[in-house]
């Protein structure tokens, strides 16, 4: 494991929200062991070093990001959505640096798909619905969280369905329903800062971890084997 105390962050798409919560709270956590050494919006060098690549852009922008991380052989961290396949097949044939990539960043959200997953498995037999609720800048819907639910539970995506509301920040509903009784489970995301904080804390785990494609389940794993230690 690499024992260097502090990593130099690319954080492409800075100027977005999550790019913003992930600059401040950088700033605010120097136990974090990370700093900001660039930042990036759009197409153009990057002059600075770096040990990291965190991508929260568009698919053009973390296609990017990927070839930049490539090319100076650092890890590479997204959690953009709707990525073309191409690009998903790229970073999991990926075998010369650390490639993260999941469409929800937070350890909370994946917990839930989880559970809901083996809900799917106890309620046989019951009626599925799946709703979420995100905010009006958000550009596709349904999510890429909510698609993930959707294949946990055997829903098909295009029974999903969605509101975009305000600043909701993001709310997950799985529903089993039968004549007799109804079941609901609810993941609500408070504060964008749940997946920044996250996306942080994974990039701590990535520096350390071999080149290869990794993803929530792979953080999840390390985390409980942590929390058993």
């Amino acid at each position: 494991m690499n024992n260097r105390l502090s990593y130099g962050v690319l954080i492409n798409g800075a100027g977005g929200k999550m790019g913003q919560a992930l600059i401040r709270l950088i700033h605010q956590q120097p136990q974090l062991g990370l700093q900001v050494a660039a930042t990036r919006n759009a197409a153009g060098p990057v002059t600075a070093d770096f040990d990291i690549v965190l991508d929260f852009s568009t698919p053009q922008g973390a296609q990017e990001a990927f070839a930049l991380a490539q090319s100076h052989r650092k890890p590479f961290l997204t959690g953009t959505t709707n990525l073309p396949e191409t690009l998903v097949q790229q970073m999991q044939q990926e075998t010369k640096i650390p490639v993260f990539f999941a469409p929800n960043v937070s350890l909370s959200v994946y917990f839930f798909t989880q559970l809901a997953q083996e809900a799917a498995r106890m309620y046989r037999g019951y009626g599925i619905h799946l709703h979420e609720i995100h905010h009006i800048h958000k550009k596709d819907a349904p999510s890429g969280t909510a698609k993930k639910l959707a294949e946990a539970v055997c829903l098909p995506t295009n029974e999903v369905t969605y509101e975009r509301i305000g600043e909701t920040v993001g709310t997950h509903n799985v529903r089993f329903s039968s004549p007799l009784d109804e079941v609901s489970l609810t993941h609500k995301a408070l504060n964008r800062d749940l997946f920044a904080q996250s996306a942080l804390e994974i990039a701590q785990w990535l520096v350390t971890c071999p080149a290869g494609f990794y993803t929530m389940s792979d953080y999840a794993k390390f985390k409980l084997k942590e929390v058993h230690s």
